[in-house]
C-alpha cells in the first residue's frame, strides 16, 4: 500500500502536466526509502524498481505495460493485470496468503540493493542500453551542480580534446 504522501505527489506531477514515468517515479523513490529503512528487502534494484512501477500502477498512474519485445510474457501479464486493475477495468481479488508470502521472502531479502553505489551501478547500465543520443537527452535532463553556468552540451564537450587541453596551458 503507497504511502499518501507518494499518492499525492504523483498526482501533483499528473497536474503538472508530466509523463507517466515521471509519476511512477514517485512510486519507485518510496519503495527505495523503504528498503533503506529496513522494511523489505530485494533481490536487486531492478526489482526495487519493478515494485515501485507495479505499485504505480495499482495506484492509477497511466503507465502502459511494456511493449512485446522489451519484456518477457509474465512481467507483461503482471503489469497489465496491474494498469487494468489501477484503471478500474479489474476487481483485483484479495489474496491474503499470497500476500503474506510475498511479505515474508522480501524480508528476507537483503538491504544492500538500494544503496547509492547498487542504484548508480543500476543507471548506468540502463544508460548503457540507451542509443546515444537517448543518453545525450537524458545527460540534459540532469540537474545542474552547484557552479555550473549551463548544463552539460556535447558539443563543448566534444570538442575539449586533450590537445585542446595541451594547447590552453
Amino acid at each position: 500500500m503507497p504511502e499518501r504522501r507518494t499518492v499525492e505527489k504523483a498526482r501533483k506531477d499528473k497536474r503538472a502536466g508530466k509523463a507517466p514515468s515521471t509519476q511512477a517515479g514517485e512510486f519507485v523513490h518510496e519503495e527505495i526509502r523503504k528498503i533503506r529503512r529496513g522494511q523489505h528487502g530485494a533481490r536487486s534494484p531492478q526489482q526495487a524498481i519493478a515494485i515501485g512501477l507495479s505499485e504505480a500502477r495499482r495506484a492509477g498512474v497511466a503507465l502502459r505495460p511494456p511493449g512485446k519485445r522489451k519484456a518477457k510474457a509474465s512481467t507483461r501479464r503482471s503489469a497489465k493485470y496491474a494498469y487494468e486493475a489501477g484503471q478500474g477495468k479489474r476487481k483485483p481479488r484479495r489474496r491474503p496468503r499470497v500476500s503474506r508470502a510475498v511479505s515474508r521472502v522480501l524480508k528476507r531479502e537483503p538491504r544492500g540493493t538500494a544503496s547509492r553505489a547498487a542504484l548508480s551501478k543500476q543507471a548506468r547500465r540502463a544508460a548503457s542500453r540507451r542509443r546515444p543520443k537517448g543518453r545525450a537527452d537524458q545527460r540534459r535532463r540532469v540537474p545542474l551542480r552547484r557552479g555550473q553556468k549551463s548544463g552539460p552540451d556535447q558539443s563543448t564537450s566534444a570538442a575539449i580534446t586533450p590537445a585542446v587541453r595541451r594547447s590552453k596551458v
